[in-house]
């Protein structure tokens, strides 16, 4: 478990993230709408964020698999919710856990009835899965927080959805304006009820912050 100083993390829990992302990953399937989604069963976290914030990028290095989350320059390519499972996990075919790539938000050239699409999907899966314990949200450490992206939050608000927010790119900044905008980042979620009171920073090129966030997500499964 997470020691009681925040962003501080126990040997054991390193240690139960880094097994969790041990074994392999794999891709099971793309849920254009709630129609498609699976079965509910094993808990879930989800990725979410804005178009080309680096989701792809990070759940490849989240999972030690460069390839396992497809990336692309071209915003808004993520139209589905991607569902991705451990290998050889679970009994009778079903999954121990899953992670759930959302469709990015905020892209300004998509269609209007696009956006709405997103909006429909995305509250209803945050709405109505039970077995989602958290949702991890996606900044830009060299952008901090935007109009939509509070938007999203006062969606998750709204469905009573838990989420917590994680700086990427954090290699890009330096480290004074990395520091000053945690605590920027920390006092605007403190007007969230949904927000996890703790940021995670992270750089998928340089793999900083990887474990601490296996650690975060292995206590949340």
């Amino acid at each position: 478990m997470l020691d009681d100083k925040p962003n501080e993390f126990s040997q054991a829990a390193l240690e139960k993230g880094r097994l969790l992302f041990a074994r392999g990953w794999e891709f099971l399937l793309g849920v254009p709408s709630m129609k498609f989604m699976p079965p509910e069963g094993p808990a879930e976290i989800a990725f979410a964020g804005r178009s080309n914030v680096g989701k792809s990028s990070l759940i490849n290095a989240l999972v030690n698999q460069k390839g396992l989350a497809r990336t692309s320059n071209t915003p808004g390519r993520t139209q589905e919710l991607n569902y991705f499972i451990p290998k050889g996990g679970g009994d009778d075919d079903v999954p121990e856990y899953a992670i759930v790539d959302m469709p990015g938000y905020g892209y300004a050239k998509a269609p209007k009835a696009q956006v709405e699409a997103w909006t429909r999907l995305v509250f209803s899966y945050l709405r109505g899965r039970t077995t989602l314990r958290r949702v991890f949200i996606l900044i830009d450490s060299r952008h901090g927080i935007k109009k939509n992206d509070e938007e999203v939050f006062k969606m998750m608000d709204k469905a009573a959805c838990s989420y917590q927010v994680v700086l990427t790119k954090s290699d890009k900044i330096k480290v004074a304006a990395l520091e000053k905008l945690q605590v920027e980042t920390l006092t605007k979620l403190s007007k969230h009820v949904a927000a996890y009171p703790e940021v995670l920073t992270t750089s998928s090129e340089k793999g900083e912050g990887m474990a601490e966030l296996r650690a975060v997500i292995a206590s949340v499964f």
